[in-house]
């Protein structure tokens, strides 16, 4: 009879194991059946990966374990390491976790807390690191280990040690004519210079690099009626992208040095013109748009003219633009056909958006190769993110759910809106056309006036919003009969 036979065929035998067990382990402490677990994973294993049953048993013992000694820290901290890939070497009261191109140094206090963490990158100094060292301290664990996976993929730099030193090296040079660069103004359509903003400098805000947080941009923040905001503001609701390097499939000629000096060439948009020294890498400069971003094929095109950088279309998946710009919106059901659904009152009819002209993708990274073509790319997306606001507008905010608006393309950078104005019974179009991210101009047909100063107005209440719900409800109050005021 098989054992497992003979237990079911003798209960009393089972649970008499069961009672011995019980009694056997009663007593003992947490510490001690964290490290049985411990032993356990220690173990020698054939396929020398850590087994992950047992990973997420001590993961959970340690989220209600709370650490009274430097071993039990210890312990945990070679566990997170290992879930990393991560090496792990002990030196009396720190412990080091350890990466091609960085390190980490955790000092620990003879109660088992944590005194300090530093990050190393590959050739600096230890850093501090306060969004380490608080989780750890407060014994989040959970909130430590997100934490130390995102730090693990900011040096994810592909290639053997010696390409990923170099394309480290690389991407430093590269932060350093970024940071040089994004002091330069940028000089707006009414000749004056506009310096330290998000929306109109030359690169937009710059959260300068640590070792535990790479370089971020912050390119792109919609108006909301303020006035234009400054350096540093409301960078949580911005359009950014995070500089990385990534692979590729085809070998790319990277920028190898920083060449950036003033006085400054500038071409004739005003973008800077550098030619660093170069090396090929199968791999690229990353700019990791945070959130995604909705781009249309032709601003895809003038990016990829830019950079020089090819993306086959399997890497793509095209669709249908507006889908794509007002998904998870208010209008996202039933804000395609040819008939208002209640209460979305602004359509976007499915066969005006069908032309592979008006397709779209959603774009999470705009692979580069140097650092002169990164304004020009913070340029077309700033254009992209303009018309995607106006666009997207119509569904977060809704108008009079008396009133139908219709929303077609009329190009690439333009779209018109028909609507009925009041006491008519014919229709009128505004036609919104934005040539670049710091223009924008409006045209009325068929609303019985020519009045100039009308366009005027209600240019301006889309340029201070970027609102045409807002600009339409304006438009009605003008167009009404004083009357019916």
């Amino acid at each position: 009879m098989s054992l497992v036979g003979h237990f079911a065929t003798e209960p009393f035998v089972m649970n008499s194991i069961l009672s011995h067990l019980h009694s056997k382990y009663a007593a003992k402490t947490w510490n001690e059946t964290f490290q049985l677990v411990r032993r356990c994973m220690d173990k020698p294993r054939d396929d020398g990966k850590p087994c992950q049953p047992l990973l997420r048993a001590l993961e959970r013992l340690q989220e209600v374990f709370t650490a009274s000694s430097v071993n039990v820290t210890r312990s945990y901290l070679e566990v997170a390491a290992e879930q990393r890939g991560l090496g792990f070497h002990v030196t009396e009261a720190t412990c080091y976790l350890t990466a091609d191109l960085f390190y980490l140094e955790v000092t620990l206090l003879p109660c088992g807390g944590v005194e300090d963490i530093k990050v190393a990158p590959h050739g600096g100094d230890p850093v501090s690191c306060d969004s380490l060292l608080q989780p750890l301290r407060s014994k989040n664990f959970a909130d430590f280990s997100t934490k130390l996976r995102d730090l693990v993929s900011q040096y994810d730099i592909p290639g053997d040690n010696d390409t990923k030193f170099k394309l480290f090296t690389a991407l430093q040079h590269l932060w350093k004519d970024l940071r040089a660069m994004s002091h330069l103004p940028r000089v707006g359509k009414d000749g004056k210079q506009k310096m330290d903003s998000i929306n109109d400098g030359l690169l937009g805000c710059l959260v300068a690099e640590k070792a535990d947080y790479p370089l971020t941009i912050h390119f792109y923040l919609v108006p909301s009626g303020e006035e234009n905001r400054a350096h540093g503001a409301h960078l949580a609701d911005s359009q950014s992208a995070r500089v990385t390097v990534g692979a590729s499939h085809v070998t790319q000629k990277l920028q190898m040095a920083s060449v950036f000096q003033l006085p400054l060439q500038l071409d004739l948009q005003g973008f800077p013109m550098l030619d660093p020294p170069n090396e090929e890498f199968p791999a690229c400069f990353v700019l990791r748009l945070q959130p995604s971003i909705p781009v249309m094929k032709s601003f895809l095109d003038k990016i990829h003219h830019i950079t020089e950088v090819v993306v086959t279309a399997t890497d793509l998946q095209w669709g249908s633009f507006p889908k794509l710009l007002l998904k998870g919106s208010k209008s996202e059901r039933g804000g395609f056909s040819a008939l208002a659904l209640p209460p979305q009152t602004f359509v976007f009819p499915e066969e005006a958006w069908k032309g592979p002209s008006h397709a779209g993708t959603l774009t999470d990274a705009v692979p580069f190769r140097q650092a002169a073509h990164v304004p020009r790319i913070v340029e077309v997306l700033r254009h992209q993110c303009a018309i995607n606001a106006l666009l997207k507008s119509c569904a977060d905010q809704a108008a009079d759910q008396q009133q139908l608006f219709e929303v077609r393309p009329e190009s690439d950078t333009s779209f018109s809106v028909t609507f009925q104005p009041p006491n008519t019974d014919s229709l009128a179009v505004l036609l919104v056309s934005v040539p670049n991210s710091h223009q924008l101009t409006c045209q009325l047909y068929g609303v019985g006036t020519d009045d100039s100063s009308l366009e005027e107005h209600v240019s301006g209440i889309i340029e201070r919003c970027m609102s045409i719900p807002l600009a339409v409800q304006a438009l009605y109050r003008k167009l009404k009969p004083p009357a019916d005021l």
